[in-house]
């Protein structure tokens, strides 16, 4: 059975659709108005292995955050909705990852109960024309969506695109552990019975 899901949010300052195919192959379409974004959404899906079709556009004459909070939200969505009753995955995961002089780690349950920590520390600077800052953002606004605990830490770096990128990479394969089907599991793994919040 296919877990795929398809979800738009239309505002007066954003308007974000996302499809999500969870069992992909890292086949990626994404089209946002900030080029540095649209390059961290194709890292995503390509080290998660989703197939990913992304469409965003806003009010980025004003500047790029509610474009890229909007999206970590949909985005969420799309994940939880793809999940279903997240019956037989794994639901946690994690990954440290480096790239070159950077190394972060970024561990998450699939618990439907949001919490969020950033232990990222940045500059405000920009990368193209994306804020530094925005990248918390979009990492907030996904566990908002996705209704998951997330934590985010920083443990070596001080190039920001390499910190930038290497945290959504680490994002991608934390993730692409807690989807998977565990083979021996009946159920929802929880003691609860579900995993809804």
């Amino acid at each position: 059975m296919a877990r795929r899901a398809e979800l738009s949010r239309e505002t007066t300052e954003t308007k974000v659709a996302v499809g999500l195919e969870l069992d992909g192959q890292g086949a990626c379409t994404v089209q946002t108005p900030l080029p540095f974004l649209t390059h961290m959404i194709e890292q995503l899906g390509k080290h998660a292995l989703f197939d990913l079709q992304v469409e965003a556009s806003g009010d980025t004459h004003i500047d790029g955050h509610h474009v890229t909070e909007d999206l970590g939200i949909v985005l969420g969505q799309t994940l939880a909705a793809a999940l279903g009753d997240k019956r037989g995955i794994s639901r946690y995961g994690w990954a440290t990852l480096p790239m070159d002089e950077a190394r972060v780690t970024v561990a998450l349950d699939l618990s439907g109960r949001t919490f969020f920590q950033w232990d990222v520390p940045m500059p405000k600077a920009k990368l193209g024309e994306w804020d530094t800052e925005l990248a918390e953002v979009f990492f907030e606004g996904f566990a908002r969506g996705a209704q998951c605990n997330l934590h985010v830490s920083l443990h070596a770096g001080n190039n920001l695109h390499h910190i930038t990128e290497v945290s959504f990479k680490a994002l991608a394969r934390a993730l692409r552990l807690a989807i998977a089907i565990e083979p021996r599991a009946v159920g929802v793994p929880s003691t609860k019975g579900t995993l809804s919040g």
